[in-house]
């Protein structure tokens, strides 16, 4: 029968048979238990983790999208599902009320998952001149606000057309994308940044290799028709105008695509293309950021006859990094505007006062070596400029007065700081091609952009404040896209242009450094909206002036960079980032979620709170569980009671009896005889136990006085159990069950009892250990003043420590293996060398004698290994 068949031999014992069938029932029983238990544990600390994992996002530590709120919520209810299960198998239908609490929680988490898509109605397609700001929820922001500038006031702006939010949901239900769309998101939810450049590619191709429904590509193409008809002609600035995309407090600045220049032949493929770029990687990574759901991002898509440029840029109707700073900023330059806002051009900057008339204030003319022009056929490419044509200003004073003047009349009519983007025509004549809300930052300290002294090595002084502040962090040289994916945490991001797709870093990034751009590109406004200290325009800082790998410290505000860190500088500075997912959509239905899940509010199991029916988060029935759990567990060494032959004696050189039940592993081989010894244990928890009993040996009871003599005498009176002479089985025996990684120890030594229930193993947070520990021959202020005393020896070792008169429990739980057998040593140890000591703790000198003395063995038990 091998090892079942010794293990069933050794169950007769003295005056009790114990047949084969009620020992199997044992074996399985433990492993039942031991299976469930173990299973409970590991979807605890699975749950636990998620919960860790929500907290962080709502603190700001990570972004997170819909997918991550829905993927956190649903595997932390099936962790606990898991919990509820296994616990009810532990103590069969004992806690089935938390079925009932977990379903109730569920019913509450299901709301905040509902990501409901809310579409208004109206047209496909609508010309821009029907079009005000009041029909932002159809044709988006940008070019809502388009046709406010043409409708309403009157200013000069391309004709063209909108393809709507209707529209865009058209094109979707006519392929069937959407769920398409949401099942490829979905799959890659947690995978990390390769995986968004892949679903990025994907989505794209996707969107791209579609077909626009025959009746929306009819109504564009009418559309088109229609701005032939004034006979001049026709070629289109394809622009992206996303549902929110110029809400306050998101800029989106460059994050989603145009195509310009393009003839009607191709409107179609270049709206594709322009819906395709809700996918960019720079627009998924933004709204990532920000808290922005996907289904809350419908593309329109706006169609305007294309500008061919002179020059343009943008006007912003004030500082956006002081808001102390009232002056009028203009960035212009030769060519089409597009290389201004994506920082890839060198741009003169003119600056204006808000008086009637404006009066320019300062001139910085670059020199401008190229410039961005309209192909002759279609497209868009870059054209050389003579020397003497690229230091000449791109704009003339009368340009750059009468911009500054629809720059105030601009903010006059919507209230605040406006954002335009400009063209002069090839006569000379303004457009206006976008207005948008500026968002604008706090005052800077007063003085903090001044010069001073250097505060240490400078390696590069220059440029402009694109974004203020300070911060540090090692060098990386972005060269090209695919290094993107290398660009660490916590990086100073160095690079050429200041181009918009680097903002798919500026959630990791300390610093950004470019040498060319200005304040008033798309990356510098994201800068400043992630709160990330920027520096545009520093000749050099991509040439090796910036050694890559270097750490050094950037000062945006006086425009240094130096060697090293220096943290005077950054304490000053001090932070400027905050969460920018806080009182987006995504966060809000996260945190409605985590009130279901994170809180806990059963906090003391001896409460008599401490009930199934009072759990009211999933937190609430990890913690219930995990605390039964244990209680059920180790109900198994209570339960059960062996006699002398079910168990195997100890051979040891201890003058007391020990004996071994095996329950499962616990044995290196079985063994056939009455005798096991040590070196056949294989359980680490005994092994640990068994170290602290024998490395100190016990001296013998303490030297009592006539007062502790006594008290012992008449405790032994009053109850006899206690009384030494009294024969008892249990005087001397000690009781270890054990497998290889669990031990319960029942002892009674002298006066005392004392229980210990252990688990350890490699999974830290399966890890735990209960210490019970009770009685005495001494009086009851004796007895209570000898488990103060222990209590002070278990909470330096970091246990926690109850104490109800003279019972003394106590536990601890979640640390490594290495850690909890140390622990165990001290138990081992106490379990001996506390005993009897109740009679002593009347006396001051001998309690100070015996503290120092413990205490001082226990540093060496923990100290060695």
């Amino acid at each position: 029968m091998g090892r079942t068949g010794d293990f069933l031999r050794s169950l007769f014992g003295r005056g009790r048979h114990l047949d084969a069938a009620h020992a199997d029932e044992l074996r399985i029983d433990f492993k039942t238990r031991y299976h469930h238990f173990k299973l409970l544990l590991a979807a605890n600390n699975q749950s636990l983790e998620i919960m860790a994992s929500i907290e962080e996002a709502l603190q700001g530590a990570r972004p997170f999208g819909m997918s991550h709120v829905r993927s956190w919520c649903t595997r932390v209810s099936t962790q606990v599902f898991q919990i509820v299960k296994h616990l009810n198998d532990l103590a069969p239908n004992r806690y089935e009320v938390l079925h009932e609490r977990f379903r109730d929680i569920r019913q509450g988490i299901a709301p905040s998952l509902e990501e409901v898509r809310v579409h208004g109605e109206g047209p496909r397609v609508l010309p821009l001149g029907c079009v005000d700001r009041s029909f932002g929820d159809q044709t988006g922001g940008k070019m809502a606000n388009l046709g406010e500038l043409r409708n309403r006031l009157h200013l000069d702006t391309p004709d063209g057309f909108v393809v709507t939010a209707r529209g865009y949901r058209c094109f979707l239900e006519a392929n069937d994308l959407q769920p398409e769309i949401d099942r490829r998101i979905q799959s890659v939810e947690g995978k990390g940044p390769d995986a968004l450049h892949g679903l990025s590619a994907s989505l794209q191709q996707l969107i791209i290799g579609s077909r626009v429904p025959d009746e929306l590509g009819e109504e564009i193409r009418a559309e088109c028709r229609r701005m032939e008809q004034d006979g001049v002609p026709l070629n289109l600035a394809v622009r992206s105008s996303a549902l929110g995309e110029d809400e306050a407090g998101a800029s989106f600045a460059g994050q989603y695509r145009s195509v310009l220049n393009v003839s009607p032949e191709n409107v179609l493929q270049a709206y594709k293309e322009v819906v395709a770029g809700k996918y960019g990687l720079a627009a998924m990574t933004y709204r990532l950021t920000r808290g922005i759901r996907d289904g809350d991002v419908d593309i329109c898509v706006g169609c305007l006859r294309m500008v061919d440029a002179a020059a343009g840029g943008v006007l912003y109707s004030r500082n956006p990094v002081d808001a102390r700073d009232e002056s009028i900023l203009i960035s212009s330059a030769w060519g089409l505007p597009k290389g201004v806002v994506d920082g890839s051009s060198p741009a003169d900057l003119f600056v204006l006062s808000r008086e009637s008339p404006p009066r320019i204030l300062e001139r910085r003319i670059a020199r401008k070596e190229r410039k961005l022009v309209c192909d002759r056929n279609e497209g868009v490419r870059r054209a050389g400029l003579a020397e003497e044509e690229g230091v000449r200003p791109s704009l003339n004073d009368a340009q750059a007065v009468e911009l500054a003047r629809i720059g105030l009349a601009l903010e006059a009519h919507y209230g605040g700081p406006q954002d335009v983007e400009w063209a002069v025509d090839r006569g000379g004549g303004l457009r206006l091609l976008q207005c948008r809300p500026l968002q604008q930052l706090e005052s800077a300290e007063p003085g903090s952009g001044d010069p001073e002294a250097p505060v240490g090595p400078v390696l590069l002084c220059g440029g402009v404040t694109a974004s203020p502040g300070a911060a540090a962090g090692p060098v990386f040289v972005l060269r090209k896209d695919a290094d993107t994916l290398r660009f660490p945490a916590g990086g100073v991001l160095v690079a050429v242009q200041s181009l918009p797709r680097w903002a798919t870093m500026l959630d990791r990034a300390a610093a950004v450094v470019t040498e060319q751009g200005g304040i008033t590109g798309h990356l510098a406004s994201v800068a400043r909206e992630f709160g990330v200290p920027a520096l545009f325009g520093v000749p050099g800082a991509a040439g090796g002036a910036l050694p890559d790998g270097a750490w050094v410290t950037v000062d945006a505000d006086r425009g240094r960079e130096y060697e090293e860190r220096i943290d005077p500088l950054l304490a000053r500075a001090g932070p400027r980032r905050r969460n920018l997912m806080a009182g987006s959509a995504v966060y809000r239905a996260l945190e409605e979620a985590a009130r279901h899940i994170t809180p806990l509010t059963l906090l003391d199991p001896d409460s008599p709170g401490f009930q199934p029916g009072n759990c009211r988060t999933l937190h609430d029935i990890t913690r219930f569980a995990h605390e039964k759990s244990v209680e059920e567990m180790f109900r198994f060494g209570r339960d059960h009671h062996f006699p002398e032959r079910s168990s195997k004696q100890l051979f040891c050189n201890v003058p007391m009896q020990w004996w071994v039940l095996n329950l499962d592993d616990g044995f290196v081989e079985e063994v056939k005889g009455r005798y096991v010894g040590i070196d056949n244990i294989c359980s680490l928890p005994m092994l640990a136990l068994w170290k602290g009993i024998t490395s100190v040996p016990w001296e013998g009871p303490p030297p009592m006085d006539g007062k502790g003599f006594l008290s012992v005498m008449f405790e032994a009176t009053r109850n006899p159990s206690l009384n030494m002479g009294v024969p008892s089985q249990y005087a001397s025996r000690n009781y270890f069950m054990i497998s290889r990684n669990f031990c319960n120890l029942s002892s009674r030594l002298g006066f005392h009892f004392s229980t210990v229930e252990a688990l350890v193993g490699e999974r830290a947070a399966d890890n735990f250990v209960n210490f019970r520990f009770r009685g005495g021959a001494a009086d009851l202020g004796r007895r209570c003043r000898r488990v103060l005393l222990v209590q002070e020896f278990l909470e330096g070792c970091g246990f926690r420590v109850e104490i109800r008169e003279d019972h003394l429990s106590a536990r601890l739980e979640g640390f490594e293996q290495a850690f909890m057998e140390g622990r165990l040593k001290v138990l081992g140890y106490l379990t001996i060398h506390t005993r009897q000591l109740d009679m002593v703790m009347a006396n001051e000198a001998s309690v100070n004698r015996y503290r120092a003395r413990i205490g001082a063995d226990i540093q060496r038990l923990i100290s060695t290994g």
